[in-house]
């Protein structure tokens, strides 16, 4: 993605005008979920470049992100006369990114899109990368396709509507952003008062995390090689997360990635000397504002179940992203089941 197609917004309704002209689209569709559509929508909609947008309204949360409701939005489409010169805005989180990305990448072999997030964890993390994607037999984004959107508009006023545990998601991966990247930008990170946000000090901190994985994706758009970055955490974060689903006790994204990084953050400590002061800050920054996924010893096998069908692995092993030190990775890393369930103890232990 070129840097121009990612914008700070400094006038949404300016910018978002001129990135729809830029399309010269035929029709005009708006992808949002329930909350969005009540929350966010209302902020654009009485422009007048959108006066003839037909609405998408799906439901929210990731439990949504499925193939009957990536069907639903085919069918919108297809019952709204969308052609290939057509246009989907997605307004919304990262479900409504991921998944109205790949709805539009594949409808008609693929229309134009252009993510507006309206999450702190779609503006530095779903909406920003080209990856688009549904949730598959219970595991985390199984199917999906490469694909950039025109335009990512990146408006931080979205931000005021969301609650403390939406924003502490979107953090993770800005946290995350802060350890693949220099210890000045995981310092300022771990010094944020996240229990008090300071919005116009979190405006320049998510420009910053844009532009650490900005600067990934144009090094590795398909995830070849560096890329894999981008990883730390998720790979035992995933495997919490479909753990959740499968148990109907959903979680954020964002939580289980950040208690995934404290689990590859030990299993960096003992496979690649990640110095053991700096994993216990990122620990105790982690216990306090992201709580504990509560796991048993009897539910390790099924972690590493899911651990197993990463994305990522090669040639059946499990692949992590690891770190020697801040910015210092180390990808395609591989553990044995014996260190998988010690780094799940580690987490039972300290989190």
């Amino acid at each position: 993605m070129d840097r121009k197609d990612i914008i700070i917004c400094k006038d949404l309704h300016v910018e978002l005008t001129t990135a729809i002209e830029a399309v010269q689209p035929d029709k005009v569709f708006v992808l949002t979920d329930t909350t969005t559509c009540d929350c966010c929508w209302p902020q654009i909609e009485h422009l007048p470049i959108l006066h003839d947008a037909t609405m998408i309204t799906i439901p929210p949360t990731d439990e949504a992100k499925t193939l009957d409701t990536l069907a639903t939005v085919w069918t919108a489409l297809g019952e709204g006369g969308a052609t290939r010169h057509s246009l989907l805005i997605n307004l919304g989180g990262g479900m409504v990114t991921d998944l109205g990305g790949f709805a539009a990448s594949t409808f008609k072999r693929g229309i134009a899109y252009i993510n507006i997030p309206t999450t702190l964890l779609s503006m530095v993390d779903a909406a920003v990368g080209g990856k688009t994607a549904i949730n598959f037999r219970g595991l985390k984004n199984e199917i999906g396709v490469f694909n950039e959107s025109c335009t990512v508009l990146l408006d931080t006023r979205f931000l005021t509507t969301l609650d403390a545990h939406n924003i502490c998601s979107g953090y993770a991966e800005m946290l995350k952003h802060g350890l693949i990247s220099d210890m000045d930008h995981l310092a300022e990170l771990l010094r944020y008062d996240l229990t008090e946000p300071d919005f116009s000090a979190l405006q320049g901190m998510v420009a910053r995390s844009v532009e650490v994985k900005e600067h990934i994706v144009e090094q590795d758009p398909r995830e070849q090689g560096m890329r894999k970055a981008l990883n730390l955490g998720h790979t035992v974060g995933h495997a919490f997360e479909s753990l959740a689903l499968a148990e109907g006790r959903t979680v954020l994204h964002g939580y289980a990635v950040a208690w995934g990084m404290v689990c590859e953050l030990y299993l960096s400590a003992v496979r690649c000397q990640f110095p053991q002061s700096l994993l216990r800050q990122v620990l105790q920054f982690v216990k306090q504002h992201y709580g504990q996924f509560i796991i048993t010893c009897r539910e390790y096998e099924q972690l590493y179940g899911y651990m197993t069908h990463d994305k990522k692995n090669t040639a059946g092993s499990i692949n992590f992203t690891l770190l020697s030190d801040v910015g210092q990775i180390h990808i395609n890393q591989t553990a044995t089941k014996d260190e998988i369930y010690e780094m799940l103890d580690f987490y039972r232990e300290n989190i």
